[in-house]
């Protein structure tokens, strides 16, 4: 197995100045000091109001003055490495690698066999995460669609095991989002990692909560962040604010609102647990002015993506972003152009984790063979990543001279050592137009087709006996106390 990242890319874009970067910060801070954002956790405004914050408990809204924010900030570490069970796909987060992943939240499937759309389970999590593991582009798993045959209480925890049950790459989850549930995950992940001073070392877990916009966060959300946190897992906080809904109408407005969502929960995990591993999450959008709704792909993502970058570069912290997850209903042009533009200004702003292979409907809709295309876009991104190598070797001036004109350089030996460095398309159609018109079929089919042979063939290496029975019993324990509380006399779960 391996993994198709790219590092030190050749290709830059500037998005921001540094002069409106450093506007955006200010801005920002201003808003954190003086509007304040809502932090609905006991435990939050403490750490909040121990750290010089202006906390109001009625409306559970703190203040925090801007250095106090600017402090904690200072104390993240700027990289890291995101854990895999196989230390071969290890991820390092260092400002000169991107990476595919998966994203999370769909609650419906595409189905690879009949097309049909239906409700997703647990099954599914288990094959996108063996169709991801099989694909050299997905670098890490998210859980990218609910198991909703399983309970609500511990479908998560399901889900990471399904997902570790097939896979040795990283997995990063943003379906935890309370306490009992971390705790019960950070137990899954020490009984993998061999114990908790191994995990802290090694995170093969690690872990996305949302923000709730405008200014906003979830009770939730925090108190489970601040468990990983002390455990030692990466955790990043996503704003999805949306321009003209959730924030202004204008897209340097929208950035200070997320901005301020996401690094007053990052400066909060470094008060409670200084120099925690965090990282910048961002997936904003505008609001679609005819209907209201997400729009999932446009000018105004990809702007957002890139600026978000510049921001988390700004903060010297890695960053993950929605860069596919397109708005599109099925795999059609409208979900290349959408992931095409999302994952270029991704990484030619130099993004550590991209999300969303193979979901669709701005991440409602799993599909197998979206999840097959966006790898082939992933393929075209790492090799125009490379950029163009000028040495002795690649200007080729003894090829030239030996073929000369009017020659050809098939045969050449230097063709022959170098031809295999040229991109290579799988789904892109290039066939005769003869060829093509006779059978009239294409990039989806294949894609399909590719899907369904790989979960049908790929049975990657399997959880150990022994670990998959301790992570299932964590489950078990983490049921039967949800079943106690819920009965008469039984206390709080």
């Amino acid at each position: 197995m391996s993994i198709k990242g790219i590092a030190h890319p050749k290709i830059r874009l500037d998005i921001l100045t540094p002069d409106e970067v450093r506007r955006i910060h200010t801005a920002t801070l201003d808003v954190i000091a003086t509007v304040g954002v809502k932090m609905p956790s006991p435990k939050a405004l403490d750490i909040l109001a121990t750290h010089g914050a202006t906390v109001d408990r009625a409306t559970s809204i703190a203040k925090i003055p801007g250095h106090r924010v600017e402090a904690a900030l200072a104390k993240a570490p700027k990289s890291y490495t995101l854990a895999a069970r196989d230390p071969e796909l290890d991820l390092p987060l260092d400002g000169h690698h991107s990476w595919l992943g998966t994203d999370g939240c769909g609650v419906e499937v595409m189905d690879v066999v009949t097309g049909a759309r239906r409700r997703s389970t647990l099954q599914d999590v288990s094959d996108a995460a063996r169709l991801a593991d099989a694909l050299d582009a997905i670098a890490f798993h998210w859980t990218p669609v609910s198991a909703q045959d399983r309970p609500a209480e511990s479908r998560s925890l399901h889900e990471l095991l399904a997902i570790w049950k097939v896979t040795r790459k990283h997995v990063q989850t943003e379906m935890v989002v309370t306490e009992p549930e971390m705790r019960a995950a950070i137990e899954m992940a020490t009984a993998l990692a061999g114990g908790r001073d191994a995990l802290r070392r090694r995170p093969i877990l690690s872990i996305m909560q949302c923000t709730m916009p405008p200014l906003s966060q979830d009770r939730g959300s925090l108190e489970a962040g601040l468990l990983a946190a002390e455990a030692g897992l990466p955790v990043g906080y996503m704003t999805m604010t949306s321009c003209a809904s959730t924030g202004p109408a204008t897209m340097a407005g929208t950035l200070v609102v997320g901005n301020a969502e996401v690094i007053s929960a990052l400066a909060l995990m470094q008060m409670a647990h200084p120099g925690c591993p965090v990282y910048y999450a961002a997936a904003q959008t505008t609001m679609d002015l005819r209907t209201g709704a997400y729009t999932g792909g446009g000018p105004e993502d990809y702007l957002f993506g890139a600026a978000s970058n510049v921001l988390a570069d700004f903060y010297n912290v890695p960053l993950s972003m929605g860069a596919y997850a397109t708005g599109a209903k099925e795999p059609d042009w409208q979900a290349a152009v959408d992931n095409a533009f999302s994952s270029f200004m991704a990484i030619s702003t130099g993004a550590d984790m991209l999300l969303g292979a193979g979901l669709l409907h701005g991440s409602r809709i799993l599909s197998y063979e979206e999840m097959v295309m966006d790898a082939e876009i992933w393929s075209i991104l790492v090799s125009m990543a490379r950029g163009i190598e000028v040495n002795d070797e690649t200007l080729a001036l003894d090829a030239i001279r030996d073929v000369g004109p009017g020659g050809n350089y098939l045969a050449h030996r230097h063709t022959k050592k170098h031809m295999r460095s040229l991109w290579q398309p799988t789904l892109f159609d290039r066939r005769p137009y003869g060829m093509w018109e006779a059978k009239r079929d294409g990039s989806r089919d294949w894609a399909r087709e590719r899907a369904r042979v790989i979960l049908r063939d790929h049975r990657p290496q399997a959880l150990e006996p022994q670990a998959e029975r301790a992570l299932a019993g964590v489950i078990e324990r983490a049921e039967a106390a949800v079943l106690a509380g819920a009965r008469p006399g039984g206390g709080a779960a």
